[in-house]
């Protein structure tokens, strides 16, 4: 018993720590298509949005469909979004299939089915996770750096 809550503090610690971004990160509402920059873009056949930066980038992505894979990158007890993501996404095991170079905040990606090894690191910071993503809902990941990271 002492095990488990030993290892529900720290989960219940960072969904407390996140609920502001993932409130913010869901919020409805018209998008001024005027100042969204973000355009769908490829990579070696994987099609993906990266971007954020503003209340309206941020929804407008938020709003697109058909990507299994969101990412949301954020640092301090704010939980600022941040655009300084370096990322890597590898088939587990196996090679990388996705490179991406100052990402974010958010980065949605449609990639095909299978298990897959997340890599974000920022100030030579990195924090890993390993999802499935298939055909049903997509999967959400957050990243979080401390505010001196």
């Amino acid at each position: 018993m002492k095990r488990v809550l030993s290892l529900l503090l720290p989960v219940t610690a960072v969904a407390v720590l996140l609920f502001p971004l993932m409130a913010q990160a869901t919020s409805p509402g018209p998008v001024d298509s005027a100042g969204v920059q973000v355009e769908p873009q490829q990579q070696n056949g994987i099609r993906y949005l990266s971007g954020g930066i503003g209340e309206d980038e941020a929804r407008s992505i938020q709003q697109a469909g058909g990507y299994n894979l969101h990412m949301t990158f954020a640092v301090g007890v704010d939980n600022k979004y941040i655009p300084d993501v370096d990322l890597v996404i590898s088939k587990a095991p196996g090679p990388s299939v996705f490179n991406l170079k100052q990402a974010g905040p958010l980065v949605y990606v449609q990639l095909p089915p299978g298990k897959y090894s997340v890599q974000a690191t920022r100030n030579g910071v990195t924090r890993q996770d390993v999802t499935d993503v298939g055909s049903g809902n997509a999967r959400n990941l957050v990243f979080h750096w401390d505010g001196d990271n």
